[in-house]
């Protein structure tokens, strides 16, 4: 895959962030059309991560190794929103209620370090894609399934903002600043990760795939809580299905 495009595709991860930041300080979205896109985006996480990070990890690394390295992105996760805060705004909407965003100045350090942490892995996971993803499937679903997530999940970071008082200008600029992180991540993969092996670099995607699954997880399980099953396990599952569907035709096509 040529550094062009994988430039092209962190950018974009990005900018499709940025833009639900832009458009959250816009207009309100109801939680109900936004209850389906946050589980349509959690479905899209754990399809890539079913269907092209553990495939790809397993061929490169033996399958204890991969376990051990998902299990270790899951548990980053989980600690960092049980210690510090939830590591995306999206995924945990519904946790978000009018009192957070009143008391948005005691938990804004937390959310952000949170955030920044999660935005980083995701700008990983594109930046190595020189030399991890070999399969046309692999790379453009990865790439696909982030910007589906991001787009929620900078809508939700500028929902909370909006809610706290910020100005709409001010809004954007904070949804910019702090899912820039997103393009640090790009960076250290693509220039400071070229040289590893296939190996290790094998266990840093399902080092990220276990952190995709928590993010699933977490989404759909948050959204079921509050809204009905119906709308979030059809969401969910068109999600999945939109992944599985196009690693398969995709590997058609490029086999």
């Amino acid at each position: 895959m040529s550094g062009q495009i994988i430039l092209w595709q962190i950018v974009s991860a990005y900018a499709f962030a940025v833009i639900g930041g832009i458009v959250s300080a816009l207009l309100r979205l109801a939680h109900k059309p936004l209850c389906a896109l946050i589980s349509f985006a959690a479905g899209t996480l754990l399809g890539v991560t079913l269907f092209a990070i553990i495939p790809e990890s397993l061929e490169n690394s033996t399958w204890w190794a991969t376990t051990l390295a998902a299990a270790t992105g899951y548990a980053l996760f989980f600690l960092i929103s049980k210690y510090v805060h939830h590591v995306c705004p999206a995924c945990a909407a519904s946790h978000f209620d009018e009192d957070a965003t009143r008391h948005f100045s005691q938990i804004a350090t937390a959310l952000i370090v949170a955030l920044a942490i999660h935005s980083t892995t995701d700008g990983v996971a594109l930046g190595i894609g020189r030399e991890i993803h070999a399969a046309t499937a692999a790379k453009w679903s990865l790439f696909l399934a982030l910007c589906i997530h991001k787009f929620p999940e900078g809508f939700a970071l500028g929902s909370l903002l909006i809610g706290a008082g910020f100005l709409r200008l001010t809004t954007a600029g904070w949804v910019a600043a702090v899912e820039a992180a997103t393009l640090l991540g790009g960076v250290i993969g693509f220039f400071f990760l070229a040289n590893a092996s296939p190996f290790w670099l094998g266990l840093i995607m399902a080092h990220v795939g276990g952190g995709f699954f928590y993010l699933a997880a977490h989404a759909v399980l948050g959204e079921m809580m509050k809204h009905g099953k119906k709308l979030v396990l059809t969401s969910f599952s068109a999600g999945v299905a939109l992944i599985g569907i196009l690693n398969l035709v995709l590997r058609i096509f490029s086999g």
